[in-house]
């Protein structure tokens, strides 16, 4: 039995104390060009500092938060409604409903982030349309845009925030929305009273499931937003690969570590104090 518990605690020590440890310890060196690997180790704190202090880490870490809060609120307001459909369904339909959901997970990550850059260039088929249609003679192109970088990373993390609602509205008891019916209430009204709040765990859970990858996502940005949006994902890899900067690429990690940790805190005490109240 003692062998059973302590495995998780032996797994977790090896493959996530032990790297942030070596990660941590480079962060706090500096930068060592001429050595194998280039980093002399110290307890050096300047390559904190650095990305709190300098413009262009500033701004990186902003557009970062900005681009996952506003990609969050995106596919809540799109999975929502989704989510809701389904627990509404009939019984025999939900599981061809969730497959469709699931059904992009099936197709490699980067092969959809490039069918993306076929439909957002500006020969896409958007402007085809759009030139067919006559909407617009010349569109002009989202691909290499913001906007390019919020369709993808909605489209990208849609599904965890529809799963999580669904699994909680799918438990919600249907007698409370008759009984509200029963005595006046309007389905609107019944469902900002009722359905909306009982289903908060789930809305707090897909939030974080798409905010959290979404702050430190690497691959949409660099291919859809191309030079003109720098999100902290692509700082990362810059430091790391072309500078080779080691030092300042694992700062670059350990603070982003520490940043998603909050959130992630916040959600298991929620998650806490529900059991509790149940």
């Amino acid at each position: 039995m003692r062998f059973v518990i302590a495995l998780p605690f032996v797994w977790l020590g090896i493959f996530f104390l032990l790297p942030f440890a070596l990660v941590l310890a480079i962060a706090l060196g500096t930068n060592s060009p001429d050595s194998v690997p280039p980093v002399e180790l110290g307890a050096s704190l300047k390559n904190f500092a650095l990305l709190f202090t300098d413009d262009l880490y500033v701004s990186a870490w902003f557009t970062s938060l900005r681009i996952a809060a506003i990609s969050t609120l995106g596919a809540l307001l799109l999975g929502y409604p989704m989510a809701y459909a389904i627990a509404c369904a009939a019984p025999e339909r939900r599981p061809l409903l969730l497959m469709l959901v699931v059904l992009p997970f099936w197709t490699s990550f980067l092969i959809r982030v490039y069918a993306w850059m076929g439909l957002l260039d500006e020969n896409g088929l958007l402007n085809q349309f759009l030139r067919w249609s006559g909407i617009a003679a010349d569109p002009g192109t989202i691909l290499g845009t913001e906007w390019a970088i919020l369709l993808g990373i909605v489209y990208a993390y849609l599904p965890f925030m529809v799963l999580p609602l669904y699994a909680t509205l799918e438990k919600l008891d249907a007698g409370l929305l008759e009984a509200a019916a029963d005595l006046g209430a309007t389905p609107f009204k019944a469902f900002l009273t009722i359905t909306l709040p009982l289903s908060a765990p789930g809305i707090v859970a897909g939030c974080l499931l798409v905010f959290i990858p979404s702050v430190g996502e690497f691959v949409i940005p660099d291919l859809l937003g191309g030079t003109r949006t720098l999100m902290i994902g692509k700082v990362l890899w810059d430091e790391f690969f072309t500078n080779a900067d080691w030092p300042l690429a694992s700062a670059v990690a350990i603070s982003l570590l520490v940043l998603l940790v909050g959130p992630i805190m916040l959600f298991q005490r929620h998650q806490a104090r529900s059991l509790e109240r149940h």
